[in-house]
């Protein structure tokens, strides 16, 4: 069965976030660029201030305590992970290691860079991959992305949009029984309301 409505219902979001990316060359932009701008957002996170220093309780192998700091980036990997947990055990589940291992290479990537040279790093790489995202929903999708109608909803569904799509493509995965056939019904009525919705603002 489906979760009940409001936050933590995954049919609600997942078509939500699916009636702005139906075209299979958005959807694939999107599943090349979403993590990459997760990740590299970890990546400037990692010089903000730290919530809480655990380089003296010997929790983290040696080596490490210098490194793995828990700081805003650690606080905003765990929000994400949690929420996907919540949202759906199994893939949650995957969501919130890919999560937690983003946090870490982005963690040493910017260690390894500093700041001088990681902010650069961060902002090229944030331009080409949004720069992306806008083109495939501009030329593919011919609609305005989901972040300019709910733009919370759309940055955290967007990690966990693309891997359900993966797991769906790939292995047929669905949370629960039906749960594709119920979304895709939702999505199609979605995209015909906001066609018709348009339709009567050009006439």
């Amino acid at each position: 069965m489906g979760k009940p409505g409001g936050l933590f219902d995954l049919e609600n979001h997942f078509a939500f976030y699916g009636a702005y990316h139906s075209n299979p060359i958005n959807i694939f932009i999107h599943t090349l660029f979403v993590w990459p701008i997760f990740f590299t957002s970890l990546v400037l996170f990692y010089f903000t201030p730290t919530i809480c220093d655990l380089s003296q309780s010997g929790i983290l192998p040696s080596g490490f305590n210098h490194v793995l700091v828990f700081n805003y980036g650690f606080l905003c990997a765990l929000i994400y992970g949690l929420f996907y947990v919540i949202l759906d055990k199994k893939a949650g589940s995957l969501a919130a290691l890919i999560c937690l291992a983003c946090w870490v290479g982005a963690t040493f990537l910017a260690a390894h860079l500093g700041y001088s040279l990681a902010w650069k790093v961060v902002l090229a790489a944030q331009l080409f991959c949004w720069t992306g995202q806008f083109i495939g929903h501009g030329v593919f999708e011919k609609r305005a992305p989901a972040l300019l109608d709910n733009l919370v909803q759309a940055f955290l569904m967007a990690p966990f949009f693309v891997l359900l799509e993966v797991l769906q493509s790939l292995f047929g995965y669905e949370p629960y029984p039906g749960f594709h056939a119920r979304v895709k019904a939702k999505i199609e009525a979605e995209i015909k309301e906001w066609k018709d919705k348009k339709q009567k603002k050009n006439s």
